[in-house]
Parts: structure tokens; C-alpha cells; sequence
């Protein structure tokens, strides 16, 4: 059976990354992207299909008739401004975008292609996360990315609570470590291939796979 992965925000960085390494492994990889002229290109490269998905809108995912078998919420937005903007005096559009993509986006993805997993009686979810939305960790980082990507965990938990009635759908979070994208920067300690990793160890977990948890490099992290 060929399994069919979507990968938000997959134009660049850990997302084209992942879609690369899926496809190598016989997936048949949905490559997405805020527009399909975004989309394109990427996923010509990789010999594999795009679709435009704009995560911030709540019916985008709707709107893809493909049956998903495998959900790879990667977009994302860092405020603009890495050194200022608190709780109180982050600017109001900044929560919004944040909130729209790292949290919302996932929840309208998830609430469009999951039943679909339930039904059929498979399914992996990876919702990329970070260390700076660990409580355990302490929440550093600007206040509206840590406070989205705690969000984006805290709905990992809840899902996977919502699909444990069906062994083999997985939901699971990462932490892929500070990486050389657009995001992170040129001054990053990790290489995207090093980013992926655990992204594809996640979607592609075996039928006794863990399900409700938080990894970085194969080690379970605190929420």
C-alpha cells in the first residue's frame, strides 16, 4: 500500500527536506505551500505534487479532496523582531500571524485529514514544535512563539488522546533543534538534514510506535 503524506510549509527548509526523504521511501508526498505557484517549483524538483494550503485560513485543508494518510504540520512564523516583544507589548499583528499559523494551522489541518486516518485505521500526525514551547524547559524565546508552539503541544496531547481508540494513528510533536533555515539563521548548530531527522523517524513510526509524546533525536522530551 503507498501512503500518501501532506507537509505544510514544504517550499523550503525541514518541510522540502521531509518531502525529499518521503518520497525516496515510495510516498506519494502532497508538497504544500501558502500558493500552488509557491508549491510548484519545489515539488517539480522533487518529482512529487503540490497543493496550495494556506494553513491561517480555517477551510484551506478542507478544500484538499486528497485522502491523507500522513500530516506534517511544519509551518511556521518567528516574529520578525528576535530581541523585543513581550507578552504585553508584542504587536497585536505579531499574535495574530502567530497565532494563525503555529497553532490554528495545525488544529484546521488536523481536523480535516484525521477523521479520514480514524476511518481507515491509519495515520501519523508530526506537528513541529520547539524547545522554547517546553514548560519543562522554561518557555524561553519570544513570548508569542513560545506561547503558540506550548499551544501546538498541548493540542498534540489532546489529539492523540482523541485517536487512542485507534492503535495505529500516531500523533507526536518534535523539536528539531536550532536549524540553518530561513528561520534559524546561517549561525545555527544543525544542518535541515539534521532537522528532518526526527520529523520522518515520527511519520513513519511502526504500528507499536509511542503516540502523545514530545522527541528531539529520539529521546522523549518534557512538555
Amino acid at each position: 500500500m503507498t501512503y500518501t503524506a501532506l507537509i505544510t510549509g514544504a517550499a523550503e527548509g525541514i518541510g522540502f527536506e521531509v518531502a525529499k526523504r518521503l518520497a525516496e521511501r515510495g510516498y506519494r508526498v502532497l508538497l504544500t505551500a501558502r500558493t500552488l505557484a509557491r508549491a510548484s517549483e519545489p515539488a517539480r524538483a522533487l518529482g512529487v505534487e503540490a497543493r496550495a494550503l494556506d494553513v491561517a485560513d480555517p477551510l484551506a485543508a478542507s478544500r484538499i479532496s486528497d485522502d491523507v494518510d500522513v500530516l506534517v504540520n511544519n509551518a511556521a512564523l518567528y516574529p520578525p523582531d528576535r530581541d523585543a516583544g513581550g507578552v504585553l507589548d508584542a504587536p497585536l499583528e505579531e499574535w495574530q500571524d502567530l497565532v494563525a499559523t503555529n497553532f490554528l494551522g495545525a488544529l484546521w489541518t488536523a481536523r480535516a485529514f484525521v477523521p479520514g486516518m480514524l476511518a481507515r485505521g491509519y495515520g501519523r500526525v508530526v506537528n513541529v514544535s520547539s524547545d522554547y514551547g517546553s514548560f519543562g524547559l522554561g518557555l524561553h524565546g519570544p513570548a508569542s512563539y513560545s506561547v503558540t508552539k506550548a499551544a501546538l503541544d498541548a493540542l498534540t496531547k489532546k489529539l492523540a488522546e482523541d485517536c487512542a481508540h485507534v492503535p495505529d494513528v500516531k500523533v507526536n510533536a518534535v523539536h528539531p533543534g536550532w536549524v540553518r533555515t530561513k528561520m534559524g539563521g546561517k549561525n545555527a548548530t544543525r544542518s535541515i538534514e539534521d532537522g528532518a531527522r526526527e520529523v520522518l523517524r515520527l511519520a513513519t513510526l511502526p504500528s507499536d510506535g509511542p503516540t502523545g509524546k514530545f522527541f528531539h533525536d529520539g529521546n522523549e522530551m518534557p512538555w
